[in-house]
């Protein structure tokens, strides 16, 4: 053949592209079941550094494998709400076949519009609920999940990611464990909005559901109070009722004992 001809240009060109497509779907096959065991380990470490199960430290140093295993050791149940509160689904906390909500930007779409959502409630044993949260930074989304008490109001921890704040600013939210630690022992009143305040000088008042926004983070800082507020505001309905449950259930066992 030619190799000055158009010809063989078209067919060389083929082939190329033909050999690199087939690289590509090798190599994705091959990769894609390791990335996703890496985020799940990554979003069960979060939920777990909020939880307080282990510290971050010592999370972020396990295996994947014993992530899975801590979690199904610590979790009691895993269900999803809708809007309105009311359970719409289990999730699987078996440490062979665990479960997660793990895309949120389509839910906190849902919650904006008022739609049908899926929102997951991770119950750990002591008693403890962690739900996520979801915004947009300054360049990017940014997350979280939230661990409240058996009261369902005071916040047990927190644990904050992004995509692309800045570092040494808005990264902080996650880089800097004093941030997250001043969420700790923090309460929301869900009966009520705004459901909690991040932002300068929040905690002067003395408020309890206040904590300072990061210095020179502005937008990031407003985009993770706005994140909170919405979603917060997404499970208040279920926490007003998991918090009248669990009254109830304390007047009841303190009946029992008198």
């Amino acid at each position: 053949m030619n190799t000055n001809s158009n010809v063989y240009t078209v067919v060389y060109t083929t082939v190329i592209v033909v050999i690199v497509a087939a690289v590509l779907a090798f190599v994705a096959s091959n990769l894609g079941p390791a990335q996703d065991a890496n985020a799940k380990a990554e979003t069960l470490r979060q939920m777990m550094s909020a939880a307080r199960i282990r510290p971050t430290e010592e999370l972020y140093k396990a295996k994947n494998a014993d992530i899975l295993r801590i979690y199904s050791e610590n979790i009691e149940d895993a269900i999803t709400i809708g809007l309105d509160g009311r359970q719409n689904g289990t999730l699987s906390v078996s440490e062979g076949n665990i479960e997660l909500v793990d895309r949120l930007k389509p839910q906190n779409k849902g919650i904006k519009d008022g739609g049908d959502v899926t929102l997951p409630v991770y119950r750990f044993k002591g008693g403890i609920s962690v739900i996520p949260v979801y915004g947009a930074g300054l360049w990017g989304p940014i997350w979280g999940y939230i661990a409240f008490g058996p009261d369902c109001k005071t916040i047990e921890g927190a644990y904050f990611d992004h995509e692309s704040e800045t570092p040494g600013l808005g990264a902080k939210i996650k880089d800097e464990p004093w941030f997250r630690e001043k969420f700790s022992g923090k309460q929301v009143d869900f009966t009520s909005a705004p459901y909690f305040n991040l932002s300068k000088n929040a905690e002067a008042g003395g408020s309890a559901d206040a904590v300072d926004a990061i210095t020179g983070a502005t937008m990031t800082s407003k985009g993770l109070d706005d994140a909170l507020n919405v979603w917060l505001g997404a499970y208040a309905n279920y926490m007003n009722s998991a918090a009248a449950a669990a009254a109830e259930e304390e007047t009841t066992n303190n009946a029992e004992e008198e």
